[in-house]
């Protein structure tokens, strides 16, 4: 074992946080294959117990960026919308939904996600069923942009390094550093994102990483009912992330006209299922919740790509989920 890998595990062990230079070095080992599949667990496993930082995330993400393919050239404004998933909700995937519908709306999208985990159908298994391809390579995906205001970059295409360390977070089944790290891994780097969280207390992380980013705007938000989205369940919390700096906010869906819901409204029991309500979702024709609830989503997407307050985003965007996108699918 290397001194920096047993250094970093002793002050895991202890509870200690791992400074820049120590966390830079010890995920530079982790993604160049160096560590054991017990040491690399074991930094996993210590990191979680101990409660992650934003100074060990951002170094994760710097480490992994290094061993990614990254997308070229790209100067427009652009959006990706995800979350770290794990919320045991089995909703329908609804950040897809808003995504293709911003596109349709005319706003760049570049998506970054991978096939379904903790759910029961990922956005690369709702992509693929609606005919979106999986194969867009780093040289292609600027054309795909331009063309059709969408890119799916499937991240197993674009993060090579994670294959040596997917066999470990199988094996651990539990969350991890990984799941944090997955919505700040976009190989195009967009300028604008809502990120979600399923994990309350991991929220202000998530904001002060993306704050050490380049993202010129962001939210991230934490649904009412434990969802990594925002809901008409109820008050969701989030924070605006902007020119680094972060802004507490709460987004109350009655002050924009939402009805209450309830999370079994959004529910989707299997993948056949979750595969029909993302149509449906698409055409406008989905339970007035699940509609809500892209209207939601994308209201705040929209208000950080237009520069407008929440409530003439909200206004733009419920009108567009009930007319529909306007591409077949």
């Amino acid at each position: 074992m290397s001194q920096i890998v047993s250094e970093a595990l002793l002050l895991l062990s202890s509870g200690q946080d791992l400074s820049t230079e120590q966390a830079d070095a010890v995920f530079e080992e982790l993604f160049s294959g160096d560590m054991t599949n017990a040491q690399a667990g074991a930094l996993l496993m210590g990191l979680r117990a101990k409660g992650e930082t934003a100074i060990e995330v951002a170094a994760g993400v710097r480490a992994a960026l290094r061993e990614a393919k990254l997308i070229k050239g790209l100067n427009s404004k652009r959006i990706d919308t995800c979350g770290t998933g794990g919320d045991g909700s089995n909703s329908f995937n609804c950040s897809t939904a808003v995504a293709l519908y911003l596109a349709d709306m005319g706003y760049e999208v570049v998506k970054h996600g991978n096939r379904a985990v903790s759910s029961s159908c990922g956005s690369a298994d709702v992509l693929e069923d609606l005919g979106i391809s999986l194969g867009t390579t780093a040289g292609e995906a600027k054309g795909v942009l331009t063309d059709d205001k969408f890119v799916f970059l499937f991240a197993p295409n674009y993060h090579p390094a994670f294959g040596k360390i997917a066999p470990i977070r199988k094996e651990l089944s539990i969350p991890t550093l990984f799941n944090l790290m997955g919505p700040l891994l976009n190989p195009a780097r967009p300028t604008h994102q809502v990120l979600g969280v399923g994990r309350p207390e991991v929220m202000r992380l998530m904001a002060e990483v993306l704050a050490l980013t380049d993202v010129e705007k962001a939210y991230v938000v934490h649904g009412a009912g434990a969802f990594d989205e925002l809901t008409p369940f109820g008050v969701n919390d989030a924070f605006l992330v902007e020119n680094g700096k972060l802004t507490e906010v709460r987004i109350d869906p009655a002050d924009y006209g939402f009805a209450a819901a309830s999370p079994e409204d959004v529910a989707v029991k299997d993948r056949p299922e979750a595969l029909a309500a993302i149509r449906k979702v698409l055409a406008g024709t989905a339970p007035s919740a699940m509609l809500d609830m892209v209207a939601l989503n994308l209201g705040a997407a929209v208000s950080l790509l237009d520069g407008t307050s929440l409530e003439v985003a909200m206004n733009k965007a419920k009108a567009k989920v009930a007319k529909g996108v306007d591409k077949e699918y």
